[in-house]
């Protein structure tokens, strides 16, 4: 099948790599022409595992073509996703210039009858927004040509999402009621067949509950951290073990054990700007959503629990300490620092004086520009953040170890040699990786996000035991 996808970014690359695999013909546009030529080169500009290896081979068997020329894209695809960015605005609601200007351009330059799909994020409604910008433009092209306007989300991982495009557990496609809807859910049907060979994976729906499913299913991942989250914070002050507390939970089938991890907080492209945007859906049809708006604070809330354990230990002015941080990504295989705890907490620390020597696999240089732009009023401190090439390296002279992203050469570290390197042993887990009884018995002060122990470095006394 013949298939174009608007935008090369991490859902679009994604997008019409899997589905060249599959054996489509598939044309990618974007307008960077930079990125264009990179991407014909083979170079993916974004860390995602198996994507570039991916991309290379479908480049090779010529399945797969990079294009910056509009009208080429639109010709080449019986159906066009539309896979823009819908950058949140500053009340939280999705900005949606890209996608409309999309729209625009297939109505400027569509030929016969096309399916164009929202794969972007985008808010309820926006399909009927898409549709009239196309024929808004073939009306003053006195034209008639029939398209359907559908919603197939993205349910993507970041770190896996190879994987979830090619093993999904549910594929949603919202269509209209209507004959072109009629034309396109076969169209699909036969896209997506390779997935439902052995069942049925496939949920159809109308537009509108696809647009809002999108929305529903982040929020609700987001829920569970930050509920998670709030009862680590419990366990502390109860001198509770949270590990022990979610396992217990999680053993539950009706709660099941995903998304039951305390840490630092959510962060990354989808969670912050979807729940965000979701508030900003109810605001505007009168709809509070107080469930969603206290998920949103306590995420805020939580990315700065690491900060404050480190100033109730030291007080505000940190100078003449040296901090190792080990994770800048917002989670593991992924070079992705949009709303990363890390950011936060690296540049706090380096305001109040400290030393900081991070490192990460593979998100070092992003996170370098990236901090560089939150300090930019600041610029000096920059000085004071020193990208480690190891591990190791990060913590040599340190004060203390944050952890703060749980990848997976973090998991196991040689702790007497860790201990040796470090100014002064303790260690700040913020992804709780380690068993707080072994660093008890290596004598490693530890703190973990509600994990009980009883060293002193860990200054949260249970309520009770106070009275």
């Amino acid at each position: 099948m013949k298939v174009s996808v608007v935008g090369a970014g991490y859902v679009g690359l994604v997008t019409a790599a899997c589905l060249a695999e599959l054996g489509n013909t598939v044309t990618v546009l974007d307008i960077d022409r930079s990125r264009v030529l990179l991407l014909q080169s083979g170079s993916v500009p974004i860390f995602e595992p198996g994507l570039e290896e991916m991309l290379n081979r479908n480049l090779r068997a010529s399945r797969l073509k990079f294009t910056h020329i509009t009208h080429e894209a639109i010709d080449a695809g019986d159906a066009i996703f539309i896979a823009v960015g819908t950058p949140p605005q500053e009340d939280g609601s999705a900005d949606l210039q890209h996608v409309l200007s999309v729209a625009h351009q297939i109505g400027q330059y569509m030929k016969d009858f096309k399916v164009v799909i929202n794969k972007s994020t985008v808010p309820v409604g926006t399909a009927d927004r898409v549709e009239s910008a196309i024929q808004q433009e073939l009306d003053r092209r006195g034209m008639h040509f029939d398209f359907a306007v559908i919603s197939n989300p993205e349910f993507l991982k970041e770190g896996a999402a190879i994987d979830d495009f090619m093993r999904p557990d549910r594929i949603v496609v919202g269509v209209p009621h209507t004959s072109v809807g009629e034309r396109a859910k076969h169209f699909m049907t036969h896209l997506y067949a390779p997935f439902n060979r052995h069942h049925e994976r496939t949920v159809w729906m109308d537009v509108r509950s696809a647009e809002l499913t999108k929305y529903a299913a982040n929020a609700m991942l987001a829920t569970r951290i930050s509920f998670m989250n709030e009862m680590a914070r419990l366990a502390d002050a109860f001198g509770a073990d949270i590990d022990a507390v979610r396992r217990g939970i999680g053993s539950d089938q009706r709660i099941g054990p995903s998304f039951l991890y305390a840490g630092t907080g959510y962060g990354g492209s989808c969670f912050p700007k979807d729940t965000r945007a979701l508030i900003n859906m109810g605001h505007e049809c009168n709809v509070q959503m107080r469930m969603i708006e206290a998920t949103e604070e306590v995420n805020r809330n939580q990315k700065l629990l690491l900060l404050e354990r480190v100033v109730s230990l030291y007080g505000d002015d940190l100078r003449g300490l040296n901090f190792a941080v080990w994770g800048l990504a917002f989670k593991p295989n992924t070079d992705d620092l949009r709303e990363a705890p890390s950011r936060l907490i690296v540049v706090e620390l380096l305001r109040r004086g400290a030393k900081v020597q991070a490192h990460d696999p593979v998100a070092m240089l992003e996170a370098r520009q990236v901090i560089e732009m939150d300090l930019a009023e600041d610029k000096a401190l920059v000085a004071n953040l020193l990208m480690a090439e190891t591990p190791e390296a990060a913590v040599n002279q340190a004060d203390m170890l944050v952890v703060i992203t749980e990848w997976k050469c973090f998991h196991s570290p040689d702790f007497d040699h860790l201990a040796h390197l470090m100014r002064t042993p303790q260690i700040l887990d913020g992804r709780n990786l380690y068993d707080p009884i072994e660093l008890q018995e290596l004598g490693i002060p530890y703190q973990g996000i509600g994990r009980r122990n009883d060293l002193e470095f860990n200054s949260v006394k249970s309520s009770l035991g106070e009275t």
